[in-house]
Parts: C-alpha cells; sequence; structure tokens
C-alpha cells in the first residue's frame, strides 16, 4: 500500500502572520512577554500540549482566531513581542562589537552534540548533557556568535517515566511529530527535501536534514526514519540512548560522519569543529577525507590542519562512562572508510587507544576526540583536575600540569531558568543592562538594592506556585496508579508553602546518592517533623532504562516517603522534564546535591537556583567546588576523598544533618517582628551577586570563544593559506623530527652552585650540553624545570625558564645557558628537558617527544 502524503499547516489569519515568525523560532521560549502571549491563545489547551506554541496554533479554531484580533490588549502585546523579536534579530551584537583583535575575521563554529534540550515542547534530550547544549546555543545566540549546531533528531526522543506501584520506575515513549514542532525540514531549490547519507557496513544509510532556529543560531538535526532506509535503519534515529551497542556507533557515524556531509552539502565551511563529548569524534575522519579529496592533500598535512581547528568536551569523570567499540566492531564499519583516507586498521586503532600498542585495549571515542584536537577541556576546574589524570598515558613523559586539557566551568542560560516574577524584581532593581550587558558583572552589585522585603515575598510567591504544581503533578500520579479517591484527595493537602523546602532533582545515578539524606531515619524524621521549624523535601528524576542501581534508589525514596511522619513531607515528581526542573529551581529554598567527589563534572542544575532566590547546600563537588565562598551557599563536609564508600556514607550524611540542623534551619527560622529572615536573605543576596554573572552561558561561551574558538581560527587560517604551505610544511618537519629524535639526549648540566645550600636570592648559573644529531637548535626549546620538593621529592607546582642557545660545539652537540633565582626556602630541585619548538604548532607537546636530564 502506497500512502501519498500532503502536508497541513496552521491556517493563521493575515492579521495574526507575526505568530508564525515568533513560534517558528525557540527565542520565544526564554522571553516571558512571547510565553504570555502564547499561552493566552488557547490557555486550556496550553499545559497539555507541552506548551507547544505550534500544536495549539494548529488546533485553534477560527472563531478563538477572531477573538484574539478582536482584543486590542492581546493585539498590542502581538505587536510588541513581534518587535521585540524583530530588534533582537536584527541589532548589532557583542560579538560583533568586538574589536578586530578580540575575534578571527573569518570565524565560523560549528558545535556538535548528542542531544539539545531548548524546550520541553522539542524532547530530544535526557538530562544534563543536553540542557547544557541548549543553553550553549542560546548564550551564542544572545552574544552573536557566528555558530551553526549538528544533532541527530529522535523520533521518540528520551522515555518518558511513571512508577508502578511497588515505586519502580517504569518506561514509555511518546513519538515526537516533527510537522507539529517548531521545526522545518532543509529543502533544495525544487523544494525537495535536502538528504546526505553514510556508508555502513554493505548499504548505505539516508538521513534528511532539518533545522531549528534558536534565536540567531541555527540546528541542523539528521533524521534517519525515510522511505529510503531499511526498517532496521529507520530506528538509527529512533530514540536517544535507547539501543544497543551497534545503535550507538551507527548514531555516532551518522552524527559524526553525516553531520560533517550535511553542512558541506548546505554549503557551510566551519573553521572550528566543537565536539561536545565524544559521541560526534568520528567528524575528524570525515574531515581528514574531504580536504584530501577536495585539495589533493596527504593525510599528515590534513590532519595539521583537523588536529589545529578541533575543540573538545568532556563530560565525563570516570572511564566507564565513555564510549567504547572493539576492535573487530570498528574493522567491521570502517574496513572500507580507512582506505579514502589512507590509513591502515592498525593506525586507524591506534588513534581510539591510550597504549597504542595494546591490541586487547577497545577503541575509545573520547580517546579519538582528544587525539585529534589541540584544545580540549573538563566542564570544571575540579572536573580538569580530573580529566588530565584520567588521560594522562596518552600524553607520556608530559607533566600532568601541562596536558592539552584545560577548564571551562559550566554555566546556565539564565533567561531560561528565572521566573518571571524575579525577571521584574531586577528590572526594576539593576535596571535592563542586567539583560542587555550580560557580561557585566558589576551590574550584579545592584542586588543589595533590593528591598527584602520585596524579594522575599517574590521568593515565596514561586514557592507558592511550586507547592500548588507538586500537588496537582501527585495527584495525576496516585489517580493514573489507581490510587483510591481519598488518596488522590489527600495530595492536596501534602507540602507547606511556608516550610523549609528542599530540591533534590537529577539523574538517578548511584554516585549521585539520591539516598543519603535518609542515612539516619529517626534523625531526619525530627528535622522534618518540628513543629516550629518544619522542613520538607521533593524529589524528581530519572534512573537510565539499564540502571537497576538507580531505579532501587527511587523506588527506595518512594517507599520512605510512604511513612507516616514522611507523608505529607517528601515528595516525589514522576516524569522529571524541563517544565519540572523549571518549576523545581524557581521555588525551592535549598538545592541539594550529595554525589561522591569527584564524580560530579560540573552539574548546572544547582546554577539555575541563585537567580531565583535559592541557595545550594552541596558536596564541593564539580562547579561547587570553586564557587563557594563560605557565605553564597551551604557544604556537605570540606574536600574529603575516601576509598571506603560505606565509612564515606556515614561520615557525610552526619555531616549533611549537623549543617542542617546548625546552620540552615536556624538561619532559615530566624525572623524578625515582621517575619522576613534577614540573615537568610542576605544570603540569598550574596549568591546572586556571586553567582549569577560567573556561573551563566554567557561567561562561558565568552571564555569558549577566547580560549578556544579565536585560537582554532587563527591556527585553521595560518595553515590553510596559501595553498596549504604551512600545514605540509609543518608536516615535513614533523617528520624530520620524528626521524632524528631518537639521538638526542641531555649529555651534561653544570651549573655554578657550591654546596647544597643557599640563601634566598641567589642566582643558579645553569648550562647543558645537548645532543641533538641532526635536528637544528632552532626546532627545540630548552627550559630548566623547576620549584619546591615534597617529602617524596616530587617537584610541587613547577615552573620553566627556557634556556637560550650559546654555543654550537660541533657533531650535533650544542650548548644551552640560563639561570633561575633561589625564592622559595626550603627544598628545592631542578631538572632541565629539552622538546621539539615550531612556531605552527597548536599545542607545545603536540609531538608528544620530550627529552628530561
Amino acid at each position: 500500500m502506497k500512502i501519498r502524503k500532503y502536508m497541513v499547516s496552521p491556517s493563521v489569519p493575515d492579521e495574526l502572520s507575526p505568530l508564525l515568525d515568533i513560534t517558528r523560532n525557540f527565542w520565544w521560549c526564554w522571553n516571558q512577554k512571547a510565553i504570555d502571549l502564547l499561552r493566552r491563545i488557547e490557555s486550556s489547551q496550553w499545559d497539555n500540549r507541552d506548551h507547544n506554541p505550534i500544536k495549539v496554533l494548529g488546533e485553534t479554531s477560527e472563531s478563538n482566531f477572531d477573538r484574539i484580533i478582536n482584543d486590542d490588549a492581546m493585539m498590542m502585546q502581538l505587536r510588541e513581542v513581534h518587535e521585540d523579536f524583530r530588534l533582537y534579530m536584527s541589532q548589532e551584537s557583542w560579538y560583533n562589537m568586538l574589536d578586530d583583535d578580540s575575534k578571527a575575521a573569518n570565524c565560523k563554529i560549528a558545535y556538535f552534540s548528542f542531544e539539545y534540550g531548548l524546550h520541553e515542547s522539542l524532547p530530544n534530550y535526557s538530562g544534563g548533557l543536553g540542557i547544557l547544549s541548549g543553553d550553549h546555543l542560546k548564550s551564542a545566540s544572545d552574544l552573536g556568535l557566528p555558530l551553526v549546531a549538528v544533532g541527530l533528531l529522535y523520533r521518540k526522543g528520551y522515555f518518558r517515566q511513571y512508577l508502578n506501584v511497588d515505586g519502580w520506575q517504569q518506561e514509555y515513549d511518546i513519538e515526537n511529530d516533527f510537522y507539529n514542532l517548531a521545526l522545518e525540514p532543509v529543502l533544495n531549490e525544487t523544494g525537495d527535501p535536502v538528504k546526505i547519507n553514510v556508508d555502513m557496513p554493505g548499504r548505505k544509510v539516508h538521513a534528511q536534514i532539518w533545522k531549528a532556529n534558536v534565536g540567531r543560531v541555527m540546528i541542523y538535526y539528521l533524521d534517519a526514519n525515510i522511505e529510503e532506509n531499511s526498517p532496521e535503519d529507520r530506528n538509527i534515529t529512533a530514540q536517544l540512548y535507547g539501543g544497543d551497542i551497534i545503535n550507538r556507533i551507527e548514531q555516532e557515524i551518522l552524527l559524526g560522519i553525516g553531520g560533517i556531509r550535511a553542512l558541506h552539502l548546505l554549503g557551510i565551511r566551519p573553521t572550528v569543529h566543537h565536539m561536545n563529548e565524544g559521541h560526534s569524534a568520528f567528524l575528524s575522519l570525515e574531515r581528514l577525507r574531504m580536504l584530501m579529496e577536495a585539495y589533493d592533500l596527504d593525510r599528515d598535512s590534513a590532519m595539521q590542519i583537523i588536529y589545529a581547528s578541533n575543540v573538545f568536551t568532556t563530560h565525563t569523570p570516570v572511564p566507564a562512562g565513555n564510549d567504547v567499540f572493539s576492535a573487530e566492531l570498528i574493522d567491521k564499519y570502517f574496513k572500507d572508510y580507512v582506505k579514502s583516507i589512507h590509513m591502515s586498521m592498525d593506525e586507524f586503532l591506534k588513534l581510539g587507544r591510550i597504549n597504542e600498542d595494546d591490541k586487547t585495549e577497545n577503541f575509545c571515542m573520547t580517546v579519538l576526540a582528544l587525539k585529534c584536537s589541540a584544545r580540549s577541556n573538563g566542564v570544571s576546574e575540579l572536573h580538569g583536575h580530573v580529566s588530565r589524570a584520567m588521560w594522562k598515558n596518552i600524553w607520556k613523559d608530559i607533566p600532568e600540569n601541562e596536558l592539552p586539557i584545560g577548564h571551562i566551568t559550566n554555566g546556565i542560560h539564565i533567561m531560561s531558568w528565572i521566573s518571571f516574577e524575579m525577571q521584574q524584581l531586577f528590572d526594576r532593581y539593576l535596571g535592563p543592562r542586567w539583560k542587555t550587558k550580560p557580561l557585566d558583572s558589576s551590574i550584579w552589585e545592584r542586588v543589595e538594592r533590593i528591598p527584602d522585603a520585596e524579594l522575599w515575598r517574590t521568593h515565596e510567591r514561586r514557592k507558592e506556585r511550586l507547592i500548588g504544581f507538586a500537588r496537582q503533578r501527585l495527584s495525576s500520579q496516585l489517580q493514573s496508579r489507581g490510587y483510591p479517591k481519598t488518596e488522590v484527595e489527600y495530595a492536596d493537602q501534602i507540602l507547606d508553602p511556608d516550610a523549609l523546602t528542599i530540591g533534590f532533582a537529577r539523574r538517578f545515578a548511584t554516585y549521585k546518592r539520591g539516598t543519603l539524606v535518609f542515612k539516619d531515619i529517626e534523625r531526619l524524621k525530627k528535622i522534618l517533623n518540628n513543629k516550629e521549624r518544619p522542613v520538607q523535601i521533593i524529589f524528581a528524576g530519572k534512573s537510565h532504562p539499564q540502571d537497576n542501581g538507580g531505579k532501587d534508589i527511587i523506588r527506595e525514596i518512594i517507599e520512605l516517603s510512604r511513612i507516616p511522619e514522611f507523608r505529607d513531607k517528601i515528595v516525589f515528581l514522576e516524569d522529571y522534564d524541563i517544565n519540572v526542573a523549571r518549576y523545581l529551581v524557581q521555588g525551592v529554598d535549598v538545592w541539594l546535591n550529595n554525589p561522591r567527589r569527584p564524580l560530579e563534572a560540573s552539574g548546572t542544575s544547582g546554577m539555575k537556583v541563585p537567580p531565583n532566590g535559592g541557595l545550594n547546600f552541596s558536596i564541593l563537588d564539580g562547579w561547587w567546588d570553586e564557587a563557594y565562598d563560605g557565605q553564597n551557599g551551604f557544604t556537605i563536609g570540606k574536600r574529603e576523598e575516601y576509598t571506603d564508600t560505606v565509612y564515606q556514607d556515614e561520615v557525610e550524611s552526619k555531616a549533611l544533618y549537623n549543617t542542617l540542623e546548625q546552620e540552615i534551619v536556624p538561619l532559615y527560622y530566624n525572623r524578625g517582628r515582621d517575619g522576613i529572615p534577614r540573615g537568610w536573605i542576605s544570603a540569598m543576596k550574596w549568591a546572586m551577586q556571586t553567582l549569577c554573572p560567573e556561573y551563566s552561558t554567557n561567561r562561558m561561551v565568552a571564555d569558549y570563544l577566547n580560549k578556544y574558538y579565536t585560537p582554532a581560527t587563527e591556527a585553521y587560517e595560518n595553515l590553510v593559506d596559501k595553498g596549504f604551505e604551512k600545514a605540509k610544511k609543518l608536516k615535513d618537519w614533523k617528520h624530520r623530527i620524528t626521524k632524528d629524535w631518537s639521538h638526542v639526549h641531555i649529555e651534561t648540566i653544570i651549573s655554578d652552585m657550591k654546596e647544597d645550600k643557599l640563601l634566598i636570592g641567589t642566582d643558579i648559573d645553569i648550562k647543558c650540553i645537548i645532543h641533538l644529531g641532526g635536528i637544528d637548535f632552532e626546532s627545540v626549546k630548552v627550559e630548566i624545570y623547576y620549584g619546591k620538593l615534597d617529602m617524596s621529592e616530587n617537584l610541587i607546582e613547577p615552573e620553566t625558564i627556557e634556556m637560550r642557545h650559546s654555543r654550537d660545539l660541533g657533531e650535533g652537540k650544542h650548548s644551552f645557558v640560563g639561570a633561575l633565582k633561589c625564592t622559595d626556602s626550603g627544598q628545592n630541585g631542578f631538572v632541565v628537558r629539552v622538546y621539539p619548538y615550531h612556531e605552527d604548532l597548536s599545542y607545545k607537546f603536540e609531538m608528544k617527544l620530550i627529552c628530561w636530564s
């Protein structure tokens, strides 16, 4: 049976045509005036349609459109919102106003991610990674960066969650209707959908390109659910994180290789490719193939360009969380592909192995991304340290602190998460520049101007709204599980708008310890049921369908919430999504986070609380490790790390209770005659001032631009200039260095130290004789590597001093001289090192060659 397809679009009167402009761009989802307007179109259906204005417009009757046209106030609101949108899209951006020295002239960034969390109406995300990607794009739009994004379009998105009577997580899927979302197919000149294809074993898989507008930024999605593919291949993009290892490698081939082909087909030529996590790492291969084919470049010359212009962000602080594939699977999918890049399978497999000679080691996507990127980063300062320690064996003999893995701490897109009431408060007391000058942190000092009473009333209104939402949500949950009417009605009595309210919502992985707060049940009962100072907790979150440990944590919380003493005090909200998260972060007093340090790479949920007046209560892990200053929130413990997890849970649960009892509860309930907690409000204001400007994606995206995107673009343009002249020369230079490096050794070190005991201020003159063989002395750097020594005689926070060439001694030997000053008392030490140097290297240890004295 052949179905003839046709497209039906919302029939919107001409007078309301601006609605189509607004709803086809996700800009509306972080503009409260636009949200209010769209809600008024059909307020009774807004919540039932996942706040999807395209769906609402499609179901709106002609009589309702007439009502809107005849409503002067609503038509005025429509004109204002449309004008705001047009102004946003056309006004000069922060990026465009940068001087020429602060940006690369031809910069074009391609951002690749497995998931994007833009809004609940487009459920193409699972959790933190997707939310971060969505917020990255929104800030890129706000700042005006020349960025395009690439992803996969999942027919079923991520699973939906409900809990059975026993509290065990159940999963179900809802198919996305792409034609009733803020998406549109990319069409060619003849009006046909634009498609790409990628090679899979014995066949080609085709994908249609869709696009979504995110302010001034565009996302291009690949969709394999089209007629050209077999039923099995149509399922490649069926679901996010839903398939087996075969589905995963095919999704990653489609994203990485197919994504590059899509950009090329659309005429988009990025100077920088940013891989957000390792899922898209295969893009380096397709970039390599295209450069070789289009410009007749040899493989090694092309690889210089790719390495210099790739950026990679890792989010996973444990090795098990990184995608790996067996050698057999890689061989199956790439045995023909590697021929197109003039590479043997053995050479290719080495790109994905830490120990290149270990043929038993699996192929790791993170290793591939790291080896193909001159600029890589963790997502918090602590995660940068963790990542360097995890992957240090890729660069043997290179000091850990000098590895090419830095850090850019995550942030949030404040306008997407702040409540409208708090926005209005900031508008009144901070002025409009808190929105229009997103990188001016000094504006946040004006938070002190907000009257305590007004700030507190605003926060209380949002908490009341959260409580109302939680009651309604729980009532629906109980009704769907078949509970009796009395139980369903009882849901309207849970939680107290006046009680200290704690939120705990995230992916339920075991390391996040969702039940740590229940470690001492009797003590928790006393805390929650104190009549004078009551406390309550709202939980939400999903566990991965295959993670029974995470599911068991949810089940345990549900069981405990049924204890009579907890029944009114503990609530679990099902089917955690952006909408639920928004209510929680806008309404809670305290955001609880207690992972096992250092397993939280960053975490962004807690960042969403300060703009709304909430305070963080967390282990010093991820972003909170660098954000906490002693006054802008609360901690659980210090910076301890444990090997005995049972003991750790015991110690940290006690620390949690102690802080709750001795600091948080007293501060919250210490009220003046007017009933306002002045000390608590002081902490709220300080949290806003110290955290809002720093932990935003505006700051984060600006950091990416300054630290990575601009240098990568400059490196790219340098290497491709004049017919790839410098790329070819760099390749030839590397070959010569590699061939001759085995002859390099440090023969002699001479210093003028007469004795081992020296006074502060003394200069030590150092001379060394280095055998360079056939390598020119200008092709190396020689450095004194020095610092204080610990009791194990390891250098602590070492520094370097470059030595200068003093003499050619003949027969490949050279003399270098330098001096260091004794500035620190105690035991100190130094060594000398030599490594290859070329001005066009993107990373000084790019060749992984170094010789130590």
